[in-house]
């Protein structure tokens, strides 16, 4: 008999020493983390249990935790059972959504009600009714019509008058919403309320793209010059890569990625750290923990889907977080992320201060600006192309091309 060649034996022994799964009978009085520590072996109920793992190892860390949420989440309440509860006890540090979840997050703390419809009742007949459907979930036309009303009077107030970035933006109307909560006795606060409470800052990557910005463009068309709100869009893509940079050097150290979907949100806060290292020279490791809920399929090509590996070769995510701290969970994220938020909170060990990101904002530009002066002349360089250099035309030019790592 031949003899067992080295791989085989190497193989062999790290399967020797491999986690058994071998779950026990459960009986109803198990902890959360305790159930996802034996009875979640295999499958996707394995990336659930690895996913809680490394959730858990951000804590464990101090990590400064950014949150991506695309999809209609607000309308399907998930900030109120899960984000909202989080952001309180300190746990979520930054966040990134879209226009779309905040925009609707207003309608029930004005009065009105998002309620469960038959996705299969006809949909002409809805428009008839002048109901609003989201798959499985309606609420009134009317529910929109007010809440345009709401943020046309909220952002011609003076204070928003000037240019600024989005964190800038939402941190001005989640101060406007909360004093209203306040004034009409709402029970359950807002997303934008609650990240103004705490100094959590929120990005919105396409805010063009939501009905909060279409009553800006009404405000402008009807105000003219009156109307002085504008976006920023080159500081505010600046300012992610600027609190990323902050978090890593003069914060926390470690940073953790938590993507609910993918979408926007996901690429507009990853890119902060390509935007360092690739544009402007800034070295960094990118992200230790990278943790997603998505139902996509990884090989479409989409950014929606592509794996912490793939974001590494982009310099999004580090080394470690490929190797040992990373999770995609293949699952609706309504169905399993509200179970993993119940588990996390009740471990006594998973509360911490907020960290007031934004309180923080313009120290962590001054930092990455102090960073990029001390590479300016070097950066200069990087402003010049001529058609020469469009393709490599013999074997001496070519290898000008190959690939390093810094």
């Amino acid at each position: 008999m031949a003899k067992t060649s080295t791989p085989k034996k190497s193989l062999r022994n790290a399967y020797a020493g491999a986690r058994k799964a071998d779950p026990r009978p459960i009986t109803g009085k198990e902890k959360p983390a305790e159930l996802l520590a034996h009875a979640f072996s295999a499958y996707v109920g394995r990336q659930e249990r690895t996913a809680f793992e490394l959730m858990s190892k951000s804590m464990e860390q101090d990590a400064s935790i950014f949150m991506t949420l695309s999809g209609a989440m607000t309308p399907a309440g998930l900030h109120q059972s899960c984000l909202i509860p989080l952001v309180e006890k300190g746990i979520i540090s930054a966040l990134t959504t879209t226009g779309a979840n905040l925009y609707h997050d207003a309608h029930r703390i004005i009065g009105h009600a998002i309620r469960e419809v038959n996705p299969n009742a006809g949909d002409l007949q809805y428009r008839l009714a002048r109901i609003i459907r989201i798959y499985d979930l309606g609420f009134w036309e009317e529910a929109l019509l007010d809440t345009d009303r709401l943020f046309s009077a909220i952002i011609r107030g003076p204070e928003f008058q000037k240019k600024m970035t989005t964190p800038e933006f939402h941190y001005l109307l989640g101060k406007a919403v909360y004093g209203i909560e306040k004034q009409l006795g709402v029970k359950q606060p807002s997303l934008l309320s609650t990240c103004y409470k705490h100094a959590v800052p929120i990005w919105v990557g396409a805010v063009q793209d939501g009905s909060i910005f279409l009553n800006v463009v009404k405000l402008k068309r009807l105000l003219g010059a009156e109307f002085k709100f504008e976006l920023d869009i080159n500081d505010d893509v600046y300012s992610m890569a600027a609190m990323q940079h902050f978090c890593r050097h003069q914060g926390s150290k470690k940073l953790a990625i938590w993507i609910l979907g993918g979408g926007v949100p996901k690429n507009y806060t990853l890119q902060g750290e390509p935007l360092l290292d690739q544009i402007l020279n800034v070295p960094t490791s990118g992200f230790d923990i990278d943790v997603q809920f998505c139902v996509d399929p990884v090989d479409n090509g989409a950014l929606s889907s592509c794996p912490a590996g793939e974001g590494h070769t982009w310099g999004k995510v580090s080394v470690e977080a490929v190797e040992t701290g990373s999770m995609y969970v293949h699952c609706d994220v309504t169905a399993v992320f509200p179970w993993l938020t119940h588990a996390l909170l009740s471990e006594p060990k998973n509360k911490r201060k907020p960290m007031r990101l934004m309180d923080k904002m313009n120290d962590a530009i001054a930092f990455l600006d102090a960073d990029v002066k001390k590479r300016s002349k070097q950066l200069m360089k990087t402003l010049d192309w001529s058609v020469e250099e469009a393709e490599p035309s013999t074997p001496e030019d070519a290898g000008k091309h190959g690939a390093y790592v810094r």
